[in-house]
């Protein structure tokens, strides 16, 4: 795995570059996001007609995307890149992704966001965070259904001189402690990383994956791809989410049954249920390209808990 760059910490009054890299989003969810980073002490920082663009299933074209991306990772009046929603697009960027920034800045999103995240440590070892989004989970608010965690979310962009512990609000599959290198995000996007030159590396890692609206049978089918294309071979634990709007068919296996079945075989701890990415739950942020440690551990009933070993940002 590449070193970890980690970009400079949040602070208040640091602006916030809003982009739109994959699918649209409506004004109204954009402003009360906004609104709600303004609360939060931070200046959010939108070029509507970009963030708000639509071509078919996408925020506008390729090629704006891609030059709002590029130009949002170079600006000197943003601290970070919040990123407006997931749905579909961010792959599109990876093939003409040519900036090479000085340094690491920070990027928050999740769902299609994995896409940019996988890419950015792969080719220039950037941590990332995978958390809400701003007219997905900041517009519904603070503890809301929907909406953020607070304290993770300002652990991971704001903390620099030490690590910290999260309780998941989970459940244990399989028992045990892992330490790794915290990666992964939407199972559907780190499967579509196999055979790109940013495919995945993860050896020595937690695992993270999670995903919405999938059959049963279509989550077996991309942990079944990703066991053999040798992904968990060398993982060390797993961190599952809590896969919302998959219901299995009545006298189906469930996914929570399909993920014991694959990964519990492993060895390795597994836990199951967080509330990260598509979650009904206020997210968590969980900082990508850091050390941490999985218990999936303790009195029967009690909630795993995962340990941030390093803080994620530097001053």
């Amino acid at each position: 795995m590449p070193p970890p760059l980690k970009p400079p910490a949040l602070r208040p009054g640091d602006g916030i570059r809003v982009l739109s890299p994959a699918s649209p989003v409506k004004a109204d969810h954009l402003d009360k996001g906004c609104e709600e980073l303004s609360r939060l002490g931070y200046r959010p920082v939108v070029d509507r007609a970009s963030v708000l663009a639509q071509e078919g299933f996408f925020a506008g074209s390729t090629a704006a995307r891609l030059a709002a991306l590029e130009a949002a990772l170079v600006e000197r009046d943003t601290r970070a890149i919040f990123c407006s929603r997931g749905g579909y697009g961010s792959n599109y960027l990876l093939d003409g992704l040519r900036a090479a920034p000085s340094g690491p800045k920070i990027l928050l999103g999740s769902s299609d966001v994995t896409s940019l995240q996988i890419y950015l440590w792969k080719r220039f070892g950037w941590v990332t965070f995978y958390g809400p989004m701003v007219a997905q989970n900041f517009d519904r608010g603070e503890s809301a259904s929907h909406g953020y965690e607070r304290a993770s979310l300002l652990h991971a962009l704001s903390e620099t001189g030490k690590g910290w512990r999260m309780t998941l609000e989970a459940e244990t599959v399989v028992d045990g402690v892992a330490e790794g290198v915290l990666l992964g995000g939407c199972l559907t996007l780190v499967e579509a990383t196999l055979g790109t030159p940013w495919e995945l590396d993860t050896r020595g890692a937690i695992l993270v994956l999670e995903d919405r609206a999938m059959r049963p049978y279509q989550v077996d089918r991309a942990l079944a791809h990703l066991r053999q294309a040798g992904k968990f071979r060398e993982a060390t634990g797993f961190l599952l989410g809590d896969f919302p709007e998959c219901e299995p068919p009545a006298g189906s296996e469930s996914v929570r049954d399909v993920a014991r079945r694959i990964l519990a075989p492993l060895g390795r701890p597994v836990v199951w249920g967080a509330p990260v990415g598509h979650t009904a739950r206020a997210a968590l942020t969980l900082p990508l390209g850091v050390r941490a440690r999985l218990l999936a551990q303790g009195p029967a009933g009690a909630s795993p808990q995962l340990d941030i070993l390093e803080p994620a940002c530097v001053p």
